[in-house]
C-alpha cells in the first residue's frame, strides 16, 4: 500500500489557504501577437456575419472593404458601435483599422467588426485587455437566427386557424 501523507496533498483548511495563493500567482501571461508586417490580427463574429481585422500603428483610419467606414457604415450609431474599442482604451488615433466583413446585415457586421477590433487591439497590447473586458467587447454574441421547423408558418409561428 501507498503511505497517503503526501507532501502535495493538502489536509484541512490552513493547507488551503496556501494553495489559493498560489493559484493566484498562475494568472494566464498574455503576449502580444503580431504577423511579419506587424500587423495583429483577429476574427469577430456576430450573427452571420464574419470580420477580418487588422490593426497596426497609423493616425487613426478605418477602413471596411476597401471603404471609409463613415461611407461603408451611413448609420453614425454604426460607425460609434465599430469605434468604441479604440475609444474605450483610448487608442482612436493610435492605430489604422483594416477590415473586410461579409455576411449579416450592416448591424451584424458592426458588431462582428467590433468584435474583431477588440480581440485584435487586445493582441496587439495585451494590457488593453483589462480595459476591454469590462465592457464586453471581448465576448461573441452567440445569439442568432432560429431556423424554421417543419409544420410552422416561421420558427414558432404556426399557420393561421380556421374553424370552418
Amino acid at each position: 500500500m501507498t503511505d497517503v501523507t503526501n507532501t502535495e496533498t493538502a489536509t484541512g483548511f490552513d493547507a488551503l489557504k496556501g494553495l489559493s495563493a498560489s493559484a493566484e500567482n498562475d494568472a494566464p501571461v498574455y503576449v502580444q501577437k503580431l504577423d511579419a508586417q506587424g500587423r495583429a490580427y483577429s476574427t469577430g463574429k456576430r450573427k452571420n456575419a464574419i470580420a477580418r481585422v487588422w490593426v497596426k500603428p497609423g493616425a487613426g483610419k478605418i477602413t471596411v472593404n476597401g471603404k471609409d467606414v463613415a461611407a461603408y457604415f451611413a448609420r453614425p450609431v454604426l460607425q460609434m458601435m465599430v469605434a468604441q474599442p479604440l475609444n474605450v482604451a483610448d487608442r482612436a488615433t493610435q492605430y489604422d483599422v483594416i477590415c473586410t466583413v461579409e455576411g449579416s446585415g450592416l448591424s451584424g457586421q458592426a458588431g462582428a467588426i467590433r468584435h474583431g477590433l477588440s480581440h485584435a487591439l487586445t493582441h496587439f497590447e495585451p494590457e488593453l485587455r483589462k480595459v476591454l473586458k469590462p465592457h464586453g467587447f471581448l465576448t461573441r454574441d452567440s445569439r442568432v437566427v432560429e431556423r424554421k421547423k417543419y409544420g410552422r408558418a416561421k420558427a414558432r409561428r404556426s399557420f393561421q386557424f380556421s374553424k370552418r
